[in-house]
C-alpha cells in the first residue's frame, strides 16, 4: 500500500466580509486582525485577510516603508544656524592680564545650501520611500500566494485523510469477506490473515493523513505568526476555470516590476543628489563685538565658502550612476522573467486540466469498476486475494492521482492568477 504523500497546507482565518475590499497594509496600519472563528471552516479569503492584517513579514515592510517616508520628511529640513559666543584678550600678561581689554562676541552663523542640495535630497529620500512601498508589495503578493498554496495543499491532505478513512472501510470490508470464505473451507487461513494485516496498515496509513492535517494546519497559522490554528479545515473548493483569465494582460503593474522601476529611480535620484552635493555651501555670520576698555561696539560679517580643491563628490556621482544603470537592467529582466513565468503557468494550467479530466472521467471511473468487480469476483470464487487486493491498490492509486491533480491545478491557477493580478491577488476578494 503506498504511503499517503502529500501534506497540504492550508487554512486561514476567519471574519472577513465576502465581498469587501481590504486597504492595502503597505500604505499604513490596517487596524487589528479580525478574530478567528473557532473551529470555522477556512476559505481562501479568510486566509488572505488574515495574511494581509497579521502576517509579520508584511508588518515589518510596512513599518520600513513608513520610516521610509519619515526619513523623507527629515531630508527636507533646513540646516539649523549657529549661535557663537567669544571672549578674546583676558588672563594675559601685561595690559591683558584682567579684563580691561576683553572683546566679547556674539555671533548668528547660516549655512545656505546651494545647487538645489535640500531638494534633491528630499526627491531621493521620496523616491527611497516609494521603493520601501513597493518592496512590501511585493512580499504581501509573495506572502499572499504562498497561503493561497498552501491553503490548497491543506484541502489535499484533507481528502487524502478522507481517502485514507474511506481506504482503511473498504479493506475491513474485505477482511470480513474474507473471514466467511475462510470459515466456509471456500479459502485458506492464510488468506484471512493477509487481509487482517492489510486492514490494520490502511487503518495506520488513515491515522497518519489526519496527522499530516493538523502539521498543516500549524505551518499555515505561522503565516500570519499564531501559533495555535483555531480554524477547521476547509471544505473541499470547487475549481475555478482558467478560461477567462487573460494571460496577455500587461505586467507594469505587478508589484516585482514596479519594485524594479522604483529601485531604478530611487538609484536616478541618488545620482542627481551626488552631484548636488559637489556644490559648495555658502556660510553666512553676523554678530556683534563688544570692546571692554573703551566700552564700544561693532559689527561683524562674515561669509565663507569651502574650496573644492580635493573633493567635488564626483566619485560618489558616478557610482550612483553606475548602480542606475544596473536597476534599469534589472527592471527590464524582471519584466521579461514574469513574462516567461506568465506564459509558462498558463501552458501548466491548460496540461493540469487535460490531466484532471483524464484521470476524473476515465481512470478513476475504470479502477473503481475494476475493484467492485474483483470483490464480486472474488466473494464467488472465481478471483484470488491477491488480483483483489490489485484492484483495491489500483483504486486507491487513481482516487490519490485525482486529488494530486486536481492540487496541482488550483496551485497552477493560483501561481498564473498572482502573476497576471487577478482575484484573490487584486486586493479585492469576490
Amino acid at each position: 500500500m503506498p504511503k499517503f504523500r502529500q501534506g497540504a497546507l492550508c487554512a486561514l482565518i476567519a471574519a472577513a466580509f465576502a465581498g469587501t475590499a481590504i486597504a492595502a497594509p503597505c500604505n499604513g496600519p490596517t487596524g487589528s486582525a479580525p478574530a478567528i472563528v473557532p473551529d470555522a471552516p477556512l476559505t481562501l479569503n479568510m486566509a488572505l485577510t488574515q495574511i494581509r492584517y497579521a502576517s509579520p513579514d508584511i508588518r515589518r515592510a510596512a513599518l520600513e516603508a513608513r520610516a521610509s517616508l519619515a526619513d523623507a520628511d527629515q531630508a527636507r529640513r533646513r540646516l539649523n544656524p549657529s549661535i557663537g559666543f567669544e571672549v578674546e584678550n583676558f588672563s594675559g600678561s601685561g595690559p591683558l592680564s584682567g579684563f580691561d581689554q576683553t572683546e566679547t562676541t556674539l555671533s548668528v552663523e547660516q549655512t545656505f545650501q546651494l545647487g538645489g542640495k535640500r531638494g534633491k535630497r528630499e526627491r531621493a529620500a521620496r523616491a527611497r520611500a516609494a521603493l520601501a512601498d513597493a518592496q512590501c508589495r511585493v512580499i504581501l503578493r509573495e506572502t499572499e500566494l504562498e497561503a493561497a498554496l498552501l491553503y490548497h495543499d491543506l484541502i489535499a491532505a484533507t481528502e487524502l485523510a478522507a481517502l485514507a478513512r474511506e481506504s482503511a472501510d473498504l479493506a475491513v470490508s474485505l477482511a470480513q469477506t474474507v473471514a466467511k470464505r475462510v470459515e466456509a473451507g471456500a479459502g485458506a487461513p492464510p488468506e484471512r490473515s493477509r487481509a487482517d494485516a492489510d486492514a490494520a496498515a490502511l487503518k495506520a496509513a488513515a491515522l497518519a493523513a489526519e496527522a499530516e492535517i493538523d502539521q498543516r494546519r500549524y505551518e499555515l497559522a505561522a503565516l500570519w505568526g499564531s501559533a495555535n490554528p483555531e480554524f477547521a479545515p476547509p471544505r473541499s473548493a470547487a475549481l475555478e476555470g482558467a478560461e477567462t483569465l487573460s494571460v496577455t494582460r500587461e505586467l507594469t503593474q505587478h508589484p516585482a516590476v514596479a519594485a524594479a522601476k522604483a529601485s531604478a529611480n530611487a538609484r536616478d535620484a541618488e545620482q542627481i543628489a551626488a552631484r548636488a552635493a559637489g556644490v559648495p555651501d555658502l556660510t553666512l555670520s553676523a554678530g556683534v563685538r563688544q570692546f571692554e576698555e573703551t566700552g564700544d561696539n561693532a559689527l561683524l560679517l562674515g561669509v565663507s565658502v569651502p574650496i573644492p580643491l580635493f573633493d567635488r563628490n564626483r566619485d560618489a556621482a558616478r557610482a550612483a550612476g553606475l548602480r542606475a544603470d544596473a536597476e534599469r537592467i534589472s527592471a527590464v529582466a524582471v519584466e521579461a522573467r514574469l513574462r516567461s513565468q506568465q506564459q509558462a503557468a498558463a501552458a501548466r494550467v491548460r496540461t493540469a486540466q487535460a490531466r484532471l479530466a483524464l484521470l476524473e472521467n476515465d481512470a478513476l471511473p475504470a479502477a473503481r469498476s475494476a475493484y467492485d468487480a474483483s470483490v464480486q469476483g472474488y466473494a464467488a470464487g472465481r478471483f484470488d486475494l491477491t488480483s483483489t487486493l490489485d484492484a483495491r491498490k489500483g483504486l486507491i492509486d487513481a482516487g490519490i492521482g485525482v486529488i494530486d491533480a486536481r492540487r496541482t491545478l488550483n496551485a497552477d491557477l493560483m501561481r498564473l492568477k498572482s502573476l497576471i493580478g487577478a482575484a484573490p491577488f487584486n486586493g479585492d476578494f469576490q
